[in-house]
């Protein structure tokens, strides 16, 4: 069992799994609320990362968008694939977070220091 408090790991999961419905918007906002908070680094980490990867996933998204305009359609499922990869990295980092695990997502550029 991991040494990070129920409530922080909870926080964790909900930074992680807010991207599925919220984009970016769900782990900025867990971000701003505990970035100052000297207790609540663990959460601001797992915020930053979560917010990191959703900015990655739009950006993908967009290329994935532009390779099937510029490929006339022939490319018509690379935004598929992206979302698809994106609700999988957030689930499994959701339940790693709910461990109490410090998960890094394995494809994110990391804007957000």
């Amino acid at each position: 069992m991991s040494d990070v408090a129920q409530e922080d790991r909870t926080m964790g999961l909900i930074a992680h799994l807010s991207g599925i419905i919220t984009g970016f918007i769900g782990p900025l906002v867990i971000w701003l609320i505990n970035k100052d908070k000297a207790d609540k680094g663990w959460i601001t980490g797992q915020a930053k990362e979560a917010l990191n990867f959703q900015i990655t996933v739009i950006l993908a998204m967009i290329a994935a968008i532009i390779l099937t305009i510029v490929s006339l359609g022939l490319l018509f499922f690379m935004p598929m694939l992206v979302g698809i990869g994106a609700l999988v990295l957030c689930i499994l980092a959701g339940i790693k977070a709910n461990e109490g695990v410090d998960y890094r997502y394995p494809f994110a550029i990391r804007l957000i220091k």
